[in-house]
């Protein structure tokens, strides 16, 4: 049973850990397979034909299924290692201790983003862009320049008072706390996440950054912590139109799990 921490509260041989772990899973060649199936889905998912890992209510049991399999990947390196989240209503900034050379290294430069500090540099020679939508070989950040503010503790508080999960017409036009904590209405939680830190973060293949798994265990516990707040207004809809996923259907590309499989984190991890 996983034990998942804030970042900020990791020993220096937990960020070791979970740093080695991830860079053994790009040199074997099995991280490049997560960053694949993340863009594929970001580029198939659309408000009008089939959705399934965004602009949809299984955005949430989608990527709770994807970050336990990435967990999974790590824990097959080193048993002890567990996925840590980034409360970014609390580490704000480009000082943050997230970006410290000793984890995810800094910012990127100026002019072209490029990360040059930390174990994710392209200088270390250990994290090359493999699966990439451009011609740019290297990690790139611009911390707080696509958007100046990330989301705030009284943001996310709005969000979590929501009563209904998620409302017709299941996309991005959607009212309810899913649509709200993805971020394509109201505060906007999720993508703002993204678009701030800004390089790889802001296209299809966000994993390339691995504060990607960070981001969205945050994400994760913002369910978990929504889930325990309304116990009598579950996972809708139950009974899906077309292309949407409903409660007991199968998620791609996995053809064994259903959003009703993902409700209870519990048996898998835990948060503190």
């Amino acid at each position: 049973m996983a034990d998942r921490k804030n970042q900020a509260e990791l020993t220096a041989t937990e960020k070791r850990d979970f740093v080695n772990a991830v860079l053994e899973l790009k040199r074997q060649g099995r991280y490049d397979e997560f960053i694949t199936t993340h863009n594929a889905f970001i580029m198939s998912d659309t408000d009008n034909g089939e959705r399934t890992g965004h602009r949809s209510p299984s955005f949430l049991p989608w990527h709770r299924r994807f970050l336990l399999q990435f967990e999974q990947a790590l824990q097959s390196v080193n048993p002890s290692v567990a996925l840590p989240y980034w409360d970014w209503t609390v580490d704000r900034t480009p000082r943050s201790s997230l970006w410290a050379d000793n984890f995810l290294g800094g910012n990127g430069r100026s002019g072209d983003g490029r990360v040059s500090s930390g174990p994710f540099a392209f200088g270390s020679g250990n994290w090359p862009m493999n699966i990439r939508v451009d011609g740019r070989t290297f990690l790139r950040r611009s911390l707080g320049v696509g958007v100046r503010e990330l989301p705030t503790r009284a943001e996310v508080d709005a969000v979590l008072a929501m009563p209904t999960y998620d409302a017709t017409p299941w996309n991005s036009g959607s009212s309810g706390f899913r649509n709200n904590v993805e971020g394509w209405r109201g505060p906007n939680l999720h993508n703002r996440v993204h678009v701030w830190v800004g390089g790889q973060m802001t296209t299809g293949a966000s994993p390339n950054d691995p504060v990607f798994w960070l981001h969205h265990c945050f994400i994760d516990k913002l369910w978990a912590d929504w889930q325990s707040r309304h116990p009598s207004s579950g996972y809708v809809p139950t009974v899906a139109p077309r292309n949407v996923v409903g409660l007991r259907d199968t998620m791609k590309p996995w053809n064994d799990v259903t959003p009703e499989d993902m409700l209870d984190h519990t048996q898998f991890y835990t948060y503190r």
